[in-house]
């Protein structure tokens, strides 16, 4: 069941347009989109906001909303990718939720932690997002207009996590910059 929920998401991804590293510049807010990933779930979970890409293309690879209107960039080698994905049904669980905000302090990030670029996926170019200490490559494809899929990809890891990412206004005083 697994892998037809993995094959179906792959399928659809690759049948969206590419994107260039210069038109992901700005906010996103994401969501997950369930295809039976073990870290389905987490994110949403512990508050995940999306991500800010840069104009020099650096990005906040995890930025996390715990409070109204405060977006906290949290470094991503905190969180060794392979031993997230083995503890990832705690990061599902109430208790994860109540007490990862309290981690933000030693968990945050001093500047950007990945790096926007071109990159090939099912043949075709598209914009990807880097991370700069983690065997991690999150690639884009246009939905529409403001919105856009994503598609982590761990090296040496045949499954994939799909998310959405939805273009903020940085001037809405509800997210926070």
């Amino acid at each position: 069941m697994a892998e037809d929920l993995q094959l179906a998401r792959r399928k659809w991804f690759k049948t969206l347009e590419p994107v260039l590293p210069e038109e992901m510049i700005g906010l996103w807010r994401g969501s997950e989109i369930a295809a039976d990933h073990p870290l389905d779930g987490v994110l949403e979970n512990l508050a995940w906001f999306g991500k800010r890409f840069q104009p020099d293309l650096k990005a906040d690879g995890l930025l996390f909303q715990f409070t109204p209107g405060v977006l906290v960039p949290l470094e991503p080698a905190a969180f060794p990718i392979r031993l997230a994905i083995r503890l990832a049904p705690v990061g599902r669980t109430k208790l994860a939720r109540a007490i990862f905000p309290h981690l933000q302090r030693a968990l945050h990030a001093h500047g950007t932690t990945a790096m926007l670029t071109l990159r090939m996926v099912d043949g075709e170019e598209t914009a990807a997002m880097v991370y700069d200490r983690q065997p991690i490559a999150d690639y884009f494809r246009r939905i529409d207009e403001t919105e856009v899929a994503g598609m982590m990809v761990v090296d040496d890891d045949e499954r994939r996590y799909f998310f959405r990412l939805r273009k903020v206004d940085p001037s809405n005083p509800e997210v926070g910059v």
